[in-house]
């Protein structure tokens, strides 16, 4: 395990306590969870945005076999 410093607003420290007193959580074991929650939703956001970048980039490719499929059909006649 990892020991780091870590200065957080006044604020955001005191809601913490607030909070950590009411699930009788130790502080550590809380922030551990926070940033474990955190990084899984910006992985999540990452993976969404690649995954927006990578359709738009073959969108474009799609719509062009999309059109000579529609032109095999007039062949057909």
């Amino acid at each position: 395990m990892k020991t780091l410093s870590l200065k957080l607003d006044e604020l955001i420290f005191n809601e913490t306590e607030q909070v950590l007193t009411s699930l009788k959580k130790s502080r550590n074991r809380y922030i551990n969870e926070a940033i474990q929650y955190y990084n899984r939703l910006q992985r999540k956001r990452i993976l969404a945005k690649r995954i927006e970048i990578e359709s738009k980039l073959v969108q474009e490719e799609s719509l062009k076999i999309l059109a000579e499929f529609d032109n095999l059909d007039d062949y057909d006649n």
